[in-house]
């Protein structure tokens, strides 16, 4: 797919904002969610991320910006939670977001396939939509190119089993990807200060996702405690 497409033009070197409250979170709501992402757009927001069907029919209500689409689901035995399985892309896609994001980890997914066995026929079935890649690895990130998404993220870095010991933001991941791929590279996982933000775009990247240190003030409470106990 041309990465020049117009839903990529508009978030290229532009801040896209991750719009999600969790179940056990007090924001936990459709309704906030779509203040939150309004909230991002008055701030110059210039795309928003978001989770579930009622939270992105609640954000269109509020914003005209493109939307990364995913379904948080957990399945029983399988670690993979983001857009987990066919069913959720097809959720996604029925309800017309711009991009579907998904894991794209090595990870056994719910039905005990692999990104490599599952996303052939998605992106057979779906030839029109654009799909995000969510790796941990610069292998995984590689294998999402080849395997055709439009666009790669270090969301999942750190969040896996076999990274959970590196250090976020991943400024190396993302410079190993940058430096060996054409495809946009979306720099999302732990950007918590504008200068980060900042050395990311420096590093090349084609857009960046920030959601926690906006979009969470239950985690923002926290780290400001945490640094005077």
């Amino acid at each position: 797919m041309n990465t020049e497409n117009n839903v990529l033009k508009k978030i290229k070197q532009k801040l896209v904002v991750s719009s999600q409250a969790l179940p056990e979170e007090p924001l936990h709501s459709p309704f906030i969610m779509g203040r939150m992402a309004y909230a991002a757009y008055l701030g110059g927001a210039s795309g928003i991320r978001a989770n579930s069907i009622a939270d992105i029919q609640e954000i269109k209500k509020t914003v005209d910006l493109p939307i990364i689409g995913i379904i948080k689901r957990v399945y029983e035995g399988s670690e993979v939670f983001i857009t987990p399985t066919l069913k959720e892309v097809d959720e996604l896609y029925r309800e017309g977001v711009d991009i579907i994001a998904m894991d794209a980890t090595d990870r056994i997914r719910p039905d005990g396939s692999t990104i490599s066995e599952l996303f052939p026929n998605i992106r057979e079935t779906y030839k029109d939509q654009l799909f995000m890649a969510d790796c941990s690895t610069f292998e995984e990130a590689a294998k999402a190119v080849e395997l055709g998404f439009d666009l790669v993220g270090t969301t999942l870095s750190g969040y896996t089993e076999y990274t959970k010991d590196r250090s976020l933001p991943d400024f190396e991941l993302v410079k190993q990807i940058v430096s060996n791929f054409s495809v946009p590279v979306i720099a999302e996982g732990g950007v918590s200060t504008p200068e980060e933000l900042k050395t990311m775009f420096d590093l090349g990247v084609y857009s960046a996702v920030v959601g926690s240190a906006i979009t969470r003030p239950m985690e923002i409470t926290k780290r400001f405690v945490e640094a005077i106990q």
